[in-house]
Order: C-alpha cells, then structure tokens, then sequence
C-alpha cells in the first residue's frame, strides 16, 4: 500500500467513511450470513455458494483494508485557500478546443478518489488534468490522450 498522501475535501473524506461504515456495517454482516447459510448446505469441498461467498468476503475485506488506509493517508483540504492563478486541486477549469475554435469545456480538477467524469470532475491523475495541472489562464496546452491530441486554451479558472 502506497504511503502518499491522499488529498481529499472535507465532504470527498465523509464520502469515504460513510462508504467504509456501510462496508463494514452491512455488507461484512450479510456475507458473513451468506456463508453460515451455504456452511449449513453440505461438503464444503463442493458447496458452490460457500466458495463464492468466501470469495466475496476476501474481496469486501480487501476493500475494507483499501479505504482505511486511504482514510489513514487523507489531509483534508479548505478548497477556500486555493488560489485561482493556475489550475490547482480542485480548481474548474474553462477550456476553448483550438481546433474547432467553438466548443468549450469546462472540467473541475479532483482527487481520484473524488471524480465523477458524468459531471466534468475528472482525476488530476488522469490525462486531462495532469495536462491542465499547474497551468494559468491564457495558456495553450496539448494532451495527448487515448483517442488522440486535444489542443486547448485555458479562458478561465475558478473554484466552486
């Protein structure tokens, strides 16, 4: 397990510990019934559903195991102290496509554990926003990202 960092707002963190709650609170309960039931079915050597179950508890723990260490790592961060000089962690970022002159997007740059790609809060691990990380307005920066090259100027930055 990693030993950097994870940067989270206030609500990214309660998100995590409520996921974490519910992880251990209902989900570890009903496989741990799940598998007391398919204990009570026969052979365990043959018994499908006692395998399966297991199976799915290793994989509920390793979750488990995942998110408090990532909760163990978190440094919450006052989105309110962000400058607005350059894209930064949590920053929405307006960009003009320079090749279509036309359209322009807007993406709001987030924590992994924190995207939400179906509202523009892309990773600033992912293609974009490391392209877009660090950058001011008036800058042209080109991505290279899986379906080819975005060029794009940056036209505004702000925070919530």
């Amino acid at each position: 397990m990693s030993r950097d960092p994870v940067y989270l707002s206030k609500a990214g963190r309660a998100k995590l510990e409520q996921n974490l709650l519910t992880l251990k609170t209902v989900e570890r309960p009903r496989i741990v019934s799940e598998i007391t039931r398919a204990m009570h079915l026969g052979d365990l050597s043959e018994n499908a559903e006692y395998h399966a179950a297991k199976e799915a508890q290793q994989h509920l723990e390793r979750k488990i195991a995942d998110l408090e260490d990532k909760l163990s790592r978190v440094r919450s961060i006052d989105i309110d102290k962000i400058p607005t000089d350059k894209a930064y962690l949590f920053a929405e970022v307006q960009v003009q496509n320079l090749d279509n002159k036309k359209e322009k997007i807007s993406y709001k740059l987030m924590p992994p554990e924190e995207t939400d790609v179906d509202n523009d809060e892309i990773s600033v691990k992912s293609p974009i926003g490391v392209g877009l990380l660090g950058k001011s307005v008036g800058d042209r920066v080109e991505i290279q990202v899986p379906a080819g090259l975005l060029r794009y100027k940056i036209l505004k930055i702000s925070r919530e």
